[in-house]
């Protein structure tokens, strides 16, 4: 089986990028193409596999400010040759599942999420990457070919996979179209329920890309209040403005080693989700490792995590809203090997075996369609 991978750009490692690797491990020998590649950024992660960048690649800027030129990507992924592969899989939340295929070749689209910045508030996409003041005038305008092109583009998938019930109903209602529902694989290996857990002082985690979206913000101010121990892991744009808000309490431990991650999970008291995800693989990584959440009831959440027995939900993304929360898990006791238990659905072999079977019996169907 002759097969491709496509990802939107490598720029930075999280969900979508571990979903990549664990497709990569189904079919090794495949190539990936992607928009733009940043090697540095990723720290390693795919230097062993081939990789085809589109012509953005070589202008300044791009690797690092790839937000600022959505009007340059739908062409640069167009630009691509799959006329030697009989199947090529999108690794899509923007604009890999616009690749243009042959019609003997079978495109199946791996979609995180349909593209929020076309769909959802552009203004809101605006304030959350702190855009020059020109490129902010500019968005709307942009996002209304971008709706257009997105809409167009999506009816070039011969087959999609949503990552959870949440994305499928993001897919029917912006695309119209019907999808299988695969889940992201949770390392559950890795992320595990332990008993060897050094004791120290209690603490709640916070795990992530630290961008507007993911509301740190509001968990700050409500630690801040609470004068709870708060460590926040991760980097991005929002770092130094939400560390000068931070009190004492607060502590941010920026990118940590891989294999230090697991022990903060395992120690922590419980972990801090307030923001609206299409999955949340931070999350299940520490439910896999028996810790309940305080987690805000949108997005695919509220689907996996029973209130109770694996955590406490809040209602709106405001700062009392967690004070009121925590305050309410601090009352409550749980059960880690009841929780950890609930999410071993979600590991890496399920997904391998599951998504092997959709690629193999899809293809399968077309080539007879074909003949």
């Amino acid at each position: 089986m002759r097969i491709a991978f496509v990802h939107d750009y490598l720029v930075q490692h999280g969900g979508a990028e571990r979903v990549l690797q664990c497709l990569l491990e189904i079919y090794p020998y495949a190539p990936i193409y992607t928009i733009l590649y940043n090697q540095k950024a990723m720290q390693g992660t795919f230097e062993d596999k081939r990789i085809y960048t589109s012509y953005l690649q070589k202008l300044p800027f791009t690797k690092n400010w790839h937000r600022v030129f959505p009007l340059l990507m739908p062409p640069a992924i167009e630009q691509f040759d799959f006329s030697a592969y009989d199947i090529v899989v999108s690794d899509s939340s923007s604009y890999a599942k616009g690749i243009i295929t042959r019609p003997e070749t079978l495109h199946l689209c791996y979609m995180h999420t349909p593209m929020r910045y076309a769909w959802d508030d552009c203004q809101k996409y605006t304030r959350d990457f702190y855009f020059p003041r020109l490129v902010k005038l500019l968005i709307p305008f942009a996002m209304n070919y971008l709706r257009l092109w997105d809409k167009v583009s999506a009816d070039r998938v011969d087959v999609f996979v949503a990552n959870s019930n949440f994305v499928a109903g993001r897919i029917k209602k912006y695309y119209r179209k019907d999808c299988l529902v695969v889940h992201p694989p949770v390392d559950t290996k890795r992320f595990f329920l332990s008993e060897n857990i050094e004791k120290g002082e209690p603490y709640f985690l916070m795990v992530g890309r630290i961008i507007a979206y993911k509301r740190h913000d509001i968990t700050i101010k409500a630690f801040n209040e609470l004068g709870l121990p708060l460590k926040i892991i991760g980097r991005g744009p929002e770092l130094k403005r939400l560390k000068k808000m931070a009190n004492p309490n607060i502590e941010f431990l920026g990118r940590i080693e891989d294999a230090e991650l697991e022990k903060y999970y395992q120690g922590c008291q419980g972990f801090i989700f307030p923001q609206e995800e299409d999955f949340g693989i931070v999350a299940m990584e520490a439910l896999a490792c028996g810790k309940p959440l305080i987690a805000f009831r949108g997005g695919d959440i509220p689907e996996h995590m029973e209130e109770g027995k694996m955590g406490v939900f809040f209602n709106e993304q405001t700062t009392p809203a967690i004070i009121q929360a925590v305050k309410k898990f601090q009352t409550l006791s749980f059960d880690p090997a009841y929780i950890s238990s609930k999410v071993q659905k979600f590991n890496r072999e399920i997904f391998k075996e599951r998504m092997q079977g959709i690629i193999e019996s899809k293809l399968a169907a077309h080539k007879a369609r074909s003949i």
